[in-house]
């Protein structure tokens, strides 16, 4: 049996939110000269808002944008009642000049027209009298880089987990909680990917993740495209009312030069469009092209961008932010999302 991790000092680290900054993005983004990625055309953005009576968020209200009656996104709203849509990724989007959004929730349907840059906010209204939610289904995965090079902060990672899995277990709106983990490496090492299923019961889960060891991975690109697929369609998230979120811990981008492998980009797609925020975690020597590809993640599916510092700072080219405690940051976020449905 693991011996028992003991409370390790907390990591300090800062976040962004590139949709909430969105012109420094674009900027950040013009300006990145790294190494490949698979860039998506994101210049042109639109808020998509749902609301029910009172104005309050509908999370998980089925957002559909058609152009010339041609089905261009689908994606589920966040807990905030909001998705946001890109025209530009999509064949048909270069051109249209007007979008049909339609809104289904349950058995409620409303349909919107839409003119083209007339406004980046849409706020479609559902006739929904929703109420505050007690004991919100809420599914926590931790995606996390498990090879070599995460070896001189592994332990302190698995007790930033353990210790914000009991919080976020603790928490005063008591969350009808599940936690579930996703440990991988790279092609040609022990294993590809671990996963560790959703579990209600936080100590079985942390007595679960205690013996995930930092090995392997021999060159900077891990095998985070597979991670990625495996941690959206093998593990059993809930439909229907829960919050899903994905903090993905790493130190190197996903390999882009393997034959037969999935796509970091399409996989944040399908993310945004089950519901599924993710918030990547920069860990110690992520390059530009690590950042790069986790601020795609994070933007595409509303998450935050977060970075681990090191003596008060970090590399990444983020303008702003303040220092936290890591703990508290994430336990934060939670908070975040629960909050929009307490009103």
């Amino acid at each position: 049996m693991p011996a028992p991790i003991s409370r390790i000092a907390s990591l300090s680290a800062g976040k962004i939110d590139d949709n909430a900054r969105w012109e420094e993005y674009l900027e950040y983004r013009s300006a990145y000269s790294g190494p490949i990625v698979h860039d998506l055309d994101v210049s042109e953005r639109y808020t998509i808002s749902v609301r029910g009576a009172g104005g309050r968020p509908i999370p998980n209200a089925v957002v559909t944008v058609l152009a010339d009656c041609r089905v261009l996104f689908q994606g589920r709203t966040y807990a905030n009642g909001q998705t946001v849509f890109f025209p530009n990724i999509y064949e048909g989007g270069a051109n249209a000049q007007t979008f049909e959004v339609q809104v289904r929730k349950g058995n409620l349907i409303e349909s919107m027209v839409f003119d083209r840059g007339r406004g980046f906010d849409w706020a479609v209204e559902l006739d929904l009298n929703r109420r505050p939610t007690e004991s919100v289904p809420l599914d926590v995965l931790f995606l996390l880089d498990a090879t070599g090079s995460m070896a001189d902060e592994i332990d302190r990672i698995k007790s930033t987990i353990l210790f914000i899995s009991e919080r976020i277990n603790a928490l005063p709106s008591e969350p009808d909680v599940l936690f579930g983990m996703v440990a991988y490496r790279d092609r040609g090492d022990d294993f590809i990917t671990r996963t560790y299923p959703f579990e209600p019961d936080v100590q079985k889960f942390v007595h679960a993740i205690r013996g995930v060891e930092a090995d392997g991975g021999n060159d900077e690109p891990e095998s985070l495209n597979f991670a990625l697929h495996v941690a959206l369609n093998d593990m059993e998230w809930r439909e229907g009312n829960a919050i899903r979120l994905v903090f993905l811990i790493s130190d190197a981008p996903p390999h882009l030069d393997y034959e037969d492998d999935y796509d970091y980009a399409v996989e944040m797609q399908n993310a945004a469009r089950r519901g599924i925020k993710i918030f990547p975690i920069a860990s110690s020597g992520l390059d530009r092209q690590g950042e790069y590809i986790f601020r795609q993640i994070a933007l595409h599916t509303m998450g935050r961008f977060i970075f681990l510092l090191y003596d008060g700072s970090t590399p990444h080219k983020v303008g702003q932010y303040s220092v936290e405690n890591l703990d508290e940051l994430i336990v934060g976020l939670v908070e975040e999302e629960l909050a929009h449905l307490s009103w």
